[in-house]
């Protein structure tokens, strides 16, 4: 017996919703003529009327309305198998897309890839750097597999676990008027250029993320996303700048710069990792979100 066509259940799953032939074969990308005939092969193959036409387009009957819903059933086991099959490279071996902000990139995952990867040959994970305010977007439409991001509190449409913590500082060369001071509150340095790229990644958003602390805007005459170039800039006298503390460290000696600590409240950050949905994850994606989750506990 000839089996269910994948195709001719798309374009009847079409035309129910479209209660058109025509809209369902523009939505299918065929011709009416095509979609009409493959319409017409399903209702053979099975022995039944499955569309009424009229003037007015197509509309099921009771057969095509238990079709229809068996039809949207299947093509979504279609879908998850596609998407299931998506997660491994070409080769066939395990693939993991995760996407991170550059915070995260430099600081928290070099220590956990590692272990995650160690004794793993069948295993390839694909690291994207992205913005944080898009990664949520990003795991919820399938674009990524897990991803990690900071914000003030978990992202709605993902399955979200805590991750880390970190603080941003206030970088300035030595011999600058403030290199003396401890911590101060962003406020205190107003005076001074600020190297742009904050944590919000605009002006405006980084305005509207302090909200009050701040009495005016910072002036900004110099925006540089990448942290090394931004200290280099510091260190030249072009401004004074933000930047998470434990990258910050890294540069202070060889390039003469003090960091100081930022009192606001806003410079303590929170990170989350996320899956599209934590109950319906790949045994290798587990592994590595419990990996990543074990980093945090330790």
């Amino acid at each position: 017996m000839k089996k269910l066509d994948i195709p001719a259940l798309e374009i009847f799953v079409a035309a129910v919703e479209e209660k058109s032939l025509s809209k369902a074969a523009e939505r299918e990308n065929v011709v009416t003529s095509a979609a009409s005939k493959r319409i017409a092969e399903l209702e053979r193959h099975l022995g039944r009327t499955l569309l009424h036409r009229h003037g007015r387009g197509v509309e099921p009957t009771p057969a095509g309305v238990l079709l229809y819903q068996r039809a949207k059933a299947i093509l979504r086991s279609v879908q998850l198998a596609e998407q299931a099959v998506d997660s491994y490279s070409i080769d066939g071996q395990a693939k993991i897309r995760l996407a991170a902000n550059p915070s995260t990139l430099l600081q928290f995952l070099p220590a956990p890839m590692a272990r995650f990867l160690e004794g793993r040959d069948n295993v390839a994970i694909d690291l994207l750097e992205a913005h944080s305010y898009d990664i949520p977007r990003m795991v919820a439409d399938g674009t990524v597999d897990i991803g990690i991001y900071h914000a003030d509190h978990p992202a709605p449409a993902v399955s979200s676990f805590p991750f880390r913590r970190d603080r941003v500082g206030l970088v300035v060369p030595i011999g600058h008027p403030l290199a003396g001071r401890a911590s101060l509150r962003l406020e205190d340095a107003l005076d001074y250029d600020l190297l742009g790229y904050f944590p919000r990644h605009s002006l405006d958003q980084f305005l509207a993320y302090v909200g009050q602390t701040v009495s005016r805007p910072p002036k900004v005459k110099l925006q540089v996303s990448n942290f090394e170039a931004r200290c280099r800039m510091i260190r030249e006298g072009l401004g004074i700048g933000v930047v998470p503390e434990g990258i910050a460290r890294n540069y202070l000696a060889d390039m003469g710069l003090v960091l100081l600590s930022l009192e606001d409240a806003w410079a303590e950050r929170s990170f989350f990792v996320c899956v599209r949905d934590a109950a319906h994850t790949s045994p290798i994606m587990t592994e590595l979100l419990d990996t990543l989750r074990t980093t945090t506990a330790a």
